[in-house]
Parts: C-alpha cells; structure tokens; sequence
C-alpha cells in the first residue's frame, strides 16, 4: 500500500493527527470514531503524545483510505467531537 500524496491514489496509507485536551476518554473516543470509518484500523499502531505542558494530546492514526468520501467523513465526525480540538 503506498502512501497518499498530492492528488490521491486510493487505496493508500493516510496519516490522521487528532489534538485534544489532556483526557483519559480522548483516545478511546477517537479510537471508537476511527473504527466507525476504517474498520481494519489497528488501534495499537495508534500513536500518543503529551504536550509540553501536559494540558494537550495529540495523537496519530495512520489508516488505509480508501476513498475520498471515506476521509471526509472521518475528518467531519472526528471535527464535531467535543474532546477533539483540530484534526490535521
């Protein structure tokens, strides 16, 4: 599987960051969101990390898109969370 880049050539790995506030349910909630979207999506691969302040965390889901509306309605449902502050 090759990664997505520029104009996408599905299907292709795609790197999701997720910031929120500092909160034990964030990346279960994110997790269950993902799994909604990308149901082959390896929840152990899911990557962590504190900001330097500890009031943020940020984490990375990369996943096998599939298609563009696949990541649109991922980005949107992700987006509208209330522990998710930005999704890149």
């Amino acid at each position: 599987m090759s990664e997505c880049d520029g104009p996408f050539d599905f299907p292709c790995e795609f790197p999701l960051k997720i910031m929120g506030l500092a909160d034990a349910a964030l990346a279960q909630a994110v997790l269950e969101v993902v799994l909604r979207h990308a149901p082959d999506f390896d929840g152990a691969t899911m990557a962590m990390r504190a900001s330097t302040g500890g009031r943020y965390v940020s984490l990375t889901c990369t996943i096998n898109a599939t298609s563009r509306a696949q990541l649109d309605d991922l980005y949107r449902e992700l987006s509208s969370h209330p522990l998710v502050k930005i999704v890149l």
